[in-house]
């Protein structure tokens, strides 16, 4: 694993601050971390976060024949998982083969997952669905199906219901761990009621690789396939190919992301991921979704192709950066932003034949919009059907630059708009774009109403 240093900044600006703050209580005069010696030689320390840039770490291989763990199943993986990061973090080499899942590999803190490429590839085992035969209440950790044929013992699990209090819905994930007949006990209890006038149901579904409440993770050159065509669908605020949640500082880098009945790569409430050189394709929800919460996500040089979406900001995103990725084909939009993501920039990306807008910036309210957000020096080409939009501006939007673009349509100008400013958009700057072959290269609607001229 490449050395980190922003850790070592981030640690003496801690450390300086508090000081300050202590000796300040105490009357005295307090010193910055800039006037701390710089760390030439570091040694390695109990409980320090600055060591030394070690020439070799542990590593361990896994592969169906010839390594330090031998299988092809999510059970040797997640041996290797759990082993590396008893030993304080280290390298998980995927030699070369098929692992067949049926459940999750789920992931720690300072953990490497280094594939083989396209020859080492991760396949999600098809799906098996029934409904539960007896109601479940919140603190019990068994449930009761009606068919258990195609449940084992080990399998992860989805459990989806209607809540018997609002009708909202219910999703929990779960692991069987044992088993009488059609009573399977769960590795935790639901914590949600689980009856019967909610039609419950469990499903064999679960992402390829997962994290919760981990950092420091990195996924690299490895092939992950969802399976589509024999799984249902679990959307990406609980699954994918990759599905973390409550994680920081993670690299995924050279994966394929493909076939899965949901998103490609999603990430909730996770910050400073990057994402660089993945290719996110034919997955039947999102390519590349940086979830609720997540801060500053850094996407570039990926291909995200076929899905719905290419790229989704969803809530709260914030000062992220999109850049250099190609968005082609996804059937309906290529960059999707809206509620409260603010603070993005969007540039020099090919986004191209979008099924239905280029550029979305999602109708919300004011204090909902995705403000101040660039939109900078991308190819928007050939956006959505006849009735298409290179670059849709919708919703209380505000402060948002469109600069530098070419936003091109190639085939009949038909109804096509390249950029539209809806009419309750505020302070939407365009600079230098080259708009072509569009029946309307730039609708702004604000100058239909009169409380916003």
């Amino acid at each position: 694993m490449s050395e980190r240093k922003w850790p070592r900044a981030n640690r003496r600006h801690f450390l300086g601050s508090t000081a300050g703050l202590l000796l300040g209580s105490l009357g005295t005069t307090a010193f910055r971390a800039d006037d701390l010696p710089p760390v030439t030689n570091p040694r390695a320390t109990s409980g320090d976060a600055v060591e030394p840039k070690w020439d070799e770490r542990l590593t361990i291989t896994v592969g169906p024949k010839k390594a330090d763990l031998v299988g092809s199943d999510e059970k040797v993986l997640q041996a290797a998982v759990d082993y590396m990061a008893r030993m304080g973090g280290g390298t998980v080499h995927v030699l070369p083969g098929t692992f067949r899942l049926r459940n999750a590999v789920y992931l720690q803190s300072r953990v490497r997952i280094l594939g083989s490429g396209a020859e080492s590839i991760l396949v999600k085992e098809p799906s098996v669905k029934t409904n539960l035969a007896a109601d479940s209440d919140w603190y019990d950790q068994e449930i009761t199906l009606a068919d258990p044929a195609g449940f084992r013992i080990g399998d992860g699990l989805c459990l989806r219901a209607k809540n018997p209090h609002n009708g909202g819905a219910t999703v929990i994930k779960r692991t069987l761990v044992a088993r009488s007949g059609n009573r399977f006990k769960l590795d935790k209890a639901p914590r949600e009621n689980l009856w019967l006038k909610g039609d419950p149901t469990a499903a064999t579904l679960f992402p390829v690789l997962s994290a919760e409440f981990a950092s420091d993770i990195v996924i690299e050159n490895i092939t992950l396939d969802g399976n589509k065509d024999n799984n249902e669908n679990l959307d990406g605020n609980y699954a994918g190919c990759i599905w973390m949640q409550d994680c920081k500082s993670i690299t995924i880098r050279g994966v394929t992301a493909r076939n899965y009945n949901g998103d490609g790569i999603s990430w909730q409430i996770c910050h400073d991921v990057r994402v660089e050189e993945c290719h996110s394709h034919d997955n039947t929800q999102l390519g590349l979704h940086p979830g609720s919460g997540s801060q500053r996500p850094l996407i570039r040089n990926c291909k995200s192709e076929r899905n719905d979406q290419g790229i989704f900001f969803c809530w709260g995103v914030k000062y992220g950066l999109a850049e250099k990725n190609v968005l082609a084909d996804n059937r309906s939009y290529g960059v999707s932003i809206g509620h409260c993501d603010t603070d993005n920039i969007v540039r020099d990306n090919e986004i191209l034949r979008s099924g239905k807008v280029g550029v979305l910036f999602r109708g919300e309210q004011k204090s909902f919009a995705g403000h101040r957000n660039r939109i900078e020096n991308n190819r928007i080409i050939d956006s959505g059907p006849e009735t298409g939009v290179g670059v849709d501006i919708l919703g209380e939007t505000e402060s948002i630059t469109v600069a530098k673009n070419e936003i091109r349509e190639t085939r009949q100008p038909m109804s096509r708009i390249g950029v539209r400013i809806g009419a309750q958009a505020n302070d939407v700057q365009l600079a230098e774009n080259r708009i072509e072959g569009y029946s309307v290269a730039v609708s702004d609607l604000r100058k239909r109403n009169d409380s916003n001229p």
